[in-house]
This record gives C-alpha cells, structure tokens and sequence, in this order.
C-alpha cells in the first residue's frame, strides 16, 4: 500500500518523480494552480497527466487547453490504443457499473500504472480538508501519496475560488456535477437530461450501448435511458413551479459551488480522477 508524504517530506526526495493526474474536473486542477501559485519548486517537478477514455466531454478538453496555458507546462494525454468498445467485447458486453467499474481499471488506473511504471513516485492528490474518501490509492510500494489541500486546510469553497481567480470552473457543470465519460452510470437523472440537451448525439450513442450490448443491462439500474430522462423531464417541471424569479437568476456557478453536492463518499465516480 502506498504511504502518505508531507509536502515538506516530498520537497526532499531525490530521484523521485511527482505525478499529478488531471480528471478534467475542479479538485484536480485547482490543485495544479494552488502548487504552482504556492510551491513553484514543487510544480518546477511534476508531471500533469489527463488519462483520456477517448469517451469525454468536448468541454473537459477544452478546459484542459485553458489549464495547461496557465500552469505553463504541458499535460500529458495518456491514452489506449483501443476505447471503450473494445474492452465492453471482452467484458462479454456487460456494461461497468458502480459495482463493476472494469472502465476505470482498464481505461483509468492501468494506462496510468504504465506511465508511472516501476519509478519511484510522488503523487499529488486532489481530496479537500472537508472530505470523507481516500480516492484511489495505489498498492505498489514504489508509489507514495501528497495531500496538499488536507495539509494545508483547504474546503470546497476555497477551490471554486481557485478556479474563478485563474481559468474559471469548467463549462459542463452548468448540467452536470462531475467530470468524467459522457456515458457515466454515476449520473443522476437530471444529468443524462443535460446530455441529451447538450450532446444529443452522445446521448444517442449512449441509447445505443445500452440496446445493442448492455446484456439486458441499463446504465440506470432498472430504467432504461428514455425513461430516465423523462422522469427528470417530470421533476424539472415540478421544480419550475416553485422557482420564484430572485432563483430564476443565481448564475449556475454560484449554484454548483454553495448548492451542489458532489461528496458523498458512495457516488464517487472515477477514483482514479483524485490522484
């Protein structure tokens, strides 16, 4: 199992790489400013990685252009040389699951372990001080694990604040509350809604996995995606009647970083996304 490392610890290491994974999302790139505004000698060393699935959002790439111009450093794309379908064949077409997350190990956490290798490593994770989850932590010895933003005491709204003084909060979270693949079981209803409105042609492609190669299975657990999004079709009308016009108008940054919950600990998508 991998040990944990000071900042202080980790400034010291010799012959040491410093790895820090880029999901897309607003943890792991305010943590890549807060080090390079606060430990220039630290980002002076790391490593920015983005694992790419080959099935992400347009707006996660374009965020990443905005990040990368900022940190003045380049991030590195990790990638398969096969995507998603592939590797739904040889899981004799059962789609992943929360339960099942064979995507993040083949598509996340290996590409990942074959970046790093065998090299000794230090990697920057992304968990705020006001969280409850480990995310994911490597078994191999040869890694050791930094939590900056435990360390020094920063929460949520420090983050947002991060991101609205450098490159901004990252477009998708108008709709949805995390980074990740447009095809994420961990979406709530109203999200997959979002994608069909915002990417009818992945939430198309997203139906057709699901009917073509889902083994009966849904990405919903008993619903198939149509009626998902209608049921959230329901709840967004029911809402609309009680949303007086002072509501109507909070700017959906404001509302994603004092409203939104994105912490429970049992609906973590990616974990691989917190290294």
């Amino acid at each position: 199992m991998a040990s944990k490392l000071t900042l202080k610890q980790a400034k010291k290491l010799k012959n040491t790489r410093h790895v820090l994974g880029i999901s897309g999302g607003k943890d792991s790139a305010a943590l890549a400013i807060y080090i390079r505004d606060n430990y220039p000698e630290i980002h002076e060393k790391i490593e920015y990685f983005f694992t790419d699935t080959g099935a992400e959002l347009e707006e996660v790439y374009d965020f990443l252009d905005r990040l990368e111009g900022y940190l003045g450093k380049k991030i590195e794309r990790l990638t398969q040389e096969r995507g998603f379908e592939h590797f739904l064949t040889i899981h004799n077409n059962f789609l992943p699951s929360p339960r099942q997350r064979w995507c993040t190990l083949m598509m996340k956490i290996k590409p990942f372990e074959a970046f790093v290798k065998d090299d000794p490593v230090v990697t920057y994770v992304g968990i705020r001080a006001d969280e409850n989850r480990e995310g994911y932590i490597s078994h191999k010895d040869t890694i050791q694990a930094v939590f900056p933003f435990i360390e020094d005491g920063l929460v949520r709204d420090d983050i947002f604040q991060i991101l609205e003084d450098t490159v901004g909060i990252p477009a998708y979270y108008e709709w949805r509350s995390r980074s990740g693949c447009y095809f994420c079981f961990f979406q709530r209803q109203d999200e997959w809604l979002g994608l069909k409105r915002m990417h009818p042609d992945l939430f198309e492609k997203a139906k057709k996995i699901e009917k073509e190669a889902g083994q009966g299975y849904t990405w919903v657990q008993g619903k198939t995606l149509d009626e998902v999004v209608a049921r959230a079709e329901e709840r967004e009308k029911e809402r609309s009647g009680y949303t007086n016009n002072k509501q109507s108008i909070i700017r959906w940054q404001d509302k994603i970083r004092y409203e939104a919950e994105d912490d429970d600990p049992e609906d973590q998508a990616c974990i691989i996304c917190s290294l």
